[in-house]
């Protein structure tokens, strides 16, 4: 649900103009990337992303990023199908967000090692509540985080000021736990029998 403005729009507004003309100066680096901003209509910026390692080219995710009351509040991220910009359920969205503890001075062979052997715990910055909902970001920074009674005790204000939340955090984390890391499509087939077929000639009379 959309929140009600509250701080005074004229605020929110020059704030959420300063965000996208950022953007804007940036934008052939984001592209680079996968990134691309489809619309900026304040209170909202609708970015799709497609992981630029892969092809075919797909879009990997899309996202309404909400600066209302920005940033008295941080910034709500729904991620939603790109064509109808409707929240997606998690089952629908094949997007990750893994990030594997620091390991200081261990070396990335050893690393994969211990991925492949399932001997590290992998934290998904996608969470929620079961797979019919639909996910949020869960780190600081973000509206839905903050709002989660599980971290009640991290509040908003804490981080206010300090860069997260802003457009630039937000990207570059769907980004770098995102649709960056992404090297390949993983298909699935399924075969079933169906019925014998006989050629309308073969049928006897």
């Amino acid at each position: 649900m959309p929140e009600i403005q509250t701080v005074d729009p004229a605020v929110s507004r020059a704030k959420f103009d300063r965000q996208i003309g950022w953007f804007q100066t940036q934008a052939g680096a984001y592209r680079a990337q996968g990134c691309f901003l489809i619309e900026a209509r304040f209170p909202t910026a609708f970015f799709i992303f497609a992981p630029p390692k892969i092809r075919p080219q797909i879009i990997g995710a899309a996202v309404e990023i909400d600066f209302s009351n920005y940033d008295l509040r941080p910034p709500s991220v729904v991620f939603v199908d790109p064509f109808t910009r409707r929240p997606v359920a998690r089952k629908d969205l094949l997007l990750s967000m893994l990030r594997r503890p620091h390991l200081p001075g261990t070396p990335p062979d050893m690393i994969s090692v211990l991925m492949q052997q399932k001997a590290l715990s992998l934290a998904d910055f996608l969470q929620a509540n079961s797979a019919e909902h639909t996910p949020f970001l869960c780190m600081a920074g973000v509206r839905e985080y903050h709002d989660n009674p599980a971290h009640s005790g991290d509040s908003w204000l804490l981080h206010r000021g300090s860069g997260e939340g802003c457009l630039a955090f937000i990207l570059d984390k769907i980004i770098k736990y995102g649709t960056g890391p992404v090297e390949q499509i993983q298909y699935q087939f399924q075969i079933s029998v169906g019925a014998m077929v006989v050629p309308p000639s073969a049928i006897p009379e």
